[in-house]
């Protein structure tokens, strides 16, 4: 099953790429977030052809109205057809595809596809995770100071963390912590399932601690799609991570 959502996933990620620098449509569904009529397409090619693979499963998307009785299915297919549009719209290299097939509400495939980078991500629940076919792990840091992160810029207060290049896919961040490129991701902020469903599986199954934003477990297909942030690390940071932070998440959830 891995193998073949890791080809259709691959799929949609070479269409997005040939289009990638041709005329399409562009406008935002709500200020600050953009889209384009090509997320539509990924977005149809992938329902097509994953709903065949399980045709069993319900469907979660971005770029999709969520109508479906998915919250009833055992498994649901969750999808960001383009994760982090706005580096895809700008020609950078900071966007991907994320796949993930959910069961009993949690995530057991997940696949993303970066083709700009050369990369495709994927993992399986209680076997591992793989970045181009090759094994990835986390990193084994125990410091929170000096932990790098994929960050523009930084709070004075955690300035005390080292800044790496940062993807506009919140997905391709997390996955760095999987590969050990970073040591930690933060958000503190109400987001969406399929922004990291694919990508905590892929983290996770690389060594890493993941978690919401105040240390909760992570759960897939409830009823608002909802998730309140998500806090990805070296097992050796996620606890000094979780309490550095958990005022800060307090005050927005």
């Amino acid at each position: 099953m891995l193998e073949d959502i890791a080809e259709i996933t691959a799929e949609a990620g070479r269409i997005a790429l040939g289009r990638c620098g041709t005329d399409y449509k562009r406008w935002e569904k709500e200020p600050g977030h953009p889209v384009c009529d090509i997320d539509l397409e990924v977005d149809n090619f992938l329902r097509e052809q994953l709903i065949a693979l399980d045709p069993e499963a319900g469907w979660l998307s971005e770029e999709t109205a969520d109508e479906s009785d998915r919250i009833e299915r055992k498994r649901v297919w969750v999808v960001d057809p383009i994760d982090g549009t706005r580096d895809y719209l700008r020609g950078r290299t900071g966007w991907a595809v994320s796949v993930a097939l959910v069961e009993n509400r949690a995530v057991k495939y997940g696949v993303l596809s970066a083709p700009q980078r050369e990369e495709l991500w994927s993992a399986e629940a209680g076997r591992g995770a793989w970045r181009n076919g090759q094994p990835i792990r986390c990193s084994e840091r125990g410091e929170l100071v000096g932990a790098r992160v994929p960050a523009d810029s930084l709070p004075k207060v955690d300035r005390d963390l080292v800044m790496v290049a940062k993807p506009n896919s919140i997905a391709l961040r997390i996955a760095m912590v999987g590969a050990g490129e970073a040591d930690l991701v933060a958000t503190l902020r109400w987001g969406r399932e399929w922004d990291i469903a694919a990508a905590i599986l892929i983290a996770a199954e690389a060594g890493a601690s993941v978690t919401g934003a105040l240390g909760q477990p992570l759960t897939f297909n409830s009823p608002d799609a909802a998730a309140f942030g998500v806090l990805a690390s070296s097992p050796g940071i996620h606890g000094q991570a979780v309490e550095r932070l958990r005022e800060r998440a307090m005050a927005v959830v």
